[in-house]
């Protein structure tokens, strides 16, 4: 009987040395981990899991995975998927393809987003009870508050789609968009479609607008076909105001380059026997063009090509060289004086004052200022103080004509290596620009903040990038501002008036 409790008694002894040593062991071992995992990677198994229950619960902030090489993490699917080269080469995983597939998502929330009726103001308590109040009460300029309207305008414009009219009703506009042009009175839109077989063909569109914000559409009859690909468009006044428009055509094969001008009433239905004066210039590889409005620079045009800048009269066919060591890629004259302003591949912008000589080397130069990339587009602000530049690297400057000091950026363009134009509407306050990536994105003209990015109707792609034109009054004197839309082979027209589709779109004649 003692024996066997001691024998008991020496059991459980052994038994709780045992234990305690586990205890020891397993607490120490669990301590160390715990060091290992606060020095190492952060914070233990424990907050990672609290981590993790915050972030699920906010839907706007996901947690982002680790990027590991070859491999891609799905979200929604909380796994990783192994890139090419893999086992999956029937329906292969390439970053270009999520990332296509990414941006598409993307695309249509906000194109849902832009159909619902009540939208987020970027700018708080912008709404127009608030910014006429503040206007009767003396607490607003007249300035800032229209500047402020032309902003809450822009944010609930809505797409709606717009029927051209054609003398062949059976046969609809299968040809994509490549280019839109406005004249000054936003009445006539000269338009460029690729075709099929190759080239392109061009005509001219024209608008009508009435004071209840209706505007129909209808395209000329006389459509002109060209195997040779169109670089730069631009009206010209020759016989009067927006009389002819001048075209830059490169070449192809045997077939050399040239700049056409020609009369708007070439395009016109009526089809007159005397169009205007019609002339070609040899001039090949031109890059861009700009026709100069100055009367001490009468019927003047420039064509900007590789290594030189070409002014010629337009009608004695008088010409003037000016040689430079890049590509010029965009012009723009001012109004005031006889001055062409230059944007070279190289980021080179510089002003060519055409009432001096040329001289040799770069003594004939103006202003020369210069970005980091490739310049898409020059525009010249009223004052002529001021001058806006876009390059390839998506980068929109403001600049300071008298001082040549860049004063505002544009952030949130997209462009990596197209030629890709400004929109500059001054009496608004606005600034557009079509990405890259196939959205239109306005900007405030004055403080360059970011007041809306409408998203293309058709998925992104080279062949979808839109054309955009903007104004005040589009359709003439008694149209409404809006945003006209060319997309593929559609035609798509965003109104100041909310009620647009109430009173229903025009498709038809007059």
């Amino acid at each position: 009987m003692k024996k066997g409790t001691w024998r008991d008694r020496g059991r459980d002894r052994k038994r709780y040395n045992r234990r305690s040593e586990w205890q020891r062991d397993h607490s120490g071992h669990r301590a160390q981990e715990q060091r290992y995992e606060g020095g190492a990677a952060g914070p233990s198994h424990r907050t990672q899991a609290h981590t993790v229950d915050t972030h699920s619960s906010s839907p706007s902030t996901p947690s982002a995975a680790p990027e590991l090489p070859g491999f891609y993490f799905d979200p929604e699917k909380n796994r990783y998927f192994r890139l090419l080269p893999g086992h999956n080469n029937f329906n292969p995983l390439t970053r270009e393809g999520l990332q296509k597939k990414e941006q598409e998502g993307r695309r249509v929330r906000l194109l849902e987003e832009d159909e619902r009726p009540l939208k987020k103001f970027l700018r708080a308590g912008l709404n127009s009870t608030l910014l006429l109040q503040r206007r009767h009460l003396g607490l607003l300029p007249e300035s800032s508050y229209c500047r402020l309207v032309h902003e809450l305008k822009v944010s609930t414009m809505r797409r709606h789609k717009l029927e051209v009219q054609t003398s062949d009703s059976s046969s609809p506009n299968t040809d994509n968009f490549r280019l839109i042009v406005a004249d000054s009175a936003c009445e006539r839109v000269f338009t460029v479609n690729d075709v099929e077989h190759g080239g392109c063909k061009y005509g001219i569109m024209n608008f009508r607008g009435c004071s209840k914000g209706s505007l129909s559409v209808e395209m000329c009859d006389n459509l002109y076909f060209t195997n040779r690909k169109v670089n730069s468009i631009c009206w010209a006044s020759v016989t009067h105001s927006d009389s002819h428009v001048l075209l830059c055509l490169v070449g192809i094969a045997e077939t050399p380059g040239c700049v056409s001008l020609l009369p708007a009433s070439l395009f016109s239905n009526s089809n007159p026997d005397q169009p205007g004066m019609l002339c070609s210039f040899k001039i090949s590889t031109a890059w861009s063009c700009a026709w100069c409005l100055n009367p001490q620079a009468d019927k003047n045009f420039s064509t900007g090509l590789s290594r030189r800048v070409i002014v010629t009269d337009a009608v004695t066919g008088r010409r003037q060289t000016y040689g430079i060591s890049s590509d010029v890629l965009a012009q723009q004259f001012a109004l005031r004086a006889p001055v062409l302003y230059n944007g070279c591949r190289s980021g080179e912008i510089f002003s060519i004052d055409l009432r001096q000589r040329a001289r040799r080397g770069s003594g004939w130069k103006g202003c020369r200022f210069y970005q980091d990339s490739a310049i898409t587009s020059v525009r010249i602000l009223q004052d002529e103080n001021y001058l806006i530049a876009a390059d390839m690297l998506g980068k929109i400057k403001l600049w300071d004509l008298r001082v040549t000091r860049a004063v505002q950026q544009y952030e949130g363009h997209h462009n990596e290596h197209a030629y890709l134009p400004l929109h500059v509407n001054q009496p608004e306050g606005l600034l557009l620009a079509v990405g890259q990536d196939c959205y239109t994105r306005m900007w405030s003209l004055g403080d360059g903040r970011l007041l809306r990015t409408i998203p293309s109707p058709h998925p992104a792609g080279k062949d979808s990038v839109p054309s955009v034109v903007f104004s005040s009054q589009l359709g003439g004197r008694r149209g409404l501002p809006g945003l006209l839309m060319a997309v593929r082979h559609d035609l798509y027209y965003f109104p100041y008036n909310c009620d647009y589709q109430d009173r229903g779109v025009a498709s038809g004649g007059r």
